[in-house]
């Protein structure tokens, strides 16, 4: 019996991975939006695939700010960014 895999839906391009082949952006109780990378933490998850280029298109097409029904501050997004870049994705 093969393990089912859980699939989630990029906020960037839409489309529909495995959970463990993307990042994890996550909403905290106290407020601040950080990536999760353990996918473990507790809070509201949005996903993201591995690239830079999906964090660009869920920063023009709100993709975020729809999964947290909130607005997102741009330092957020930059600092998703300086993120996304120390976990070596593209």
């Amino acid at each position: 019996m093969s393990k089912k895999i859980p699939m989630r839906q990029c906020v960037g391009c839409g489309e529909m991975k495995g959970k463990k082949e993307m990042m994890r952006v996550l909403k905290t109780t106290e407020g601040p939006i950080v990536l999760d990378v353990t996918g473990r933490k507790n809070g509201r998850g949005a996903y993201l695939c591995m690239q830079a280029e999906c964090l660009k298109k869920a920063r023009k097409n709100k993709g975020l700010e729809r999964s947290f029904k909130m607005s997102i501050p741009e330092e957020v997004y930059d600092s998703l960014e300086k993120e996304f870049e120390g976990h070596g994705a593209e």
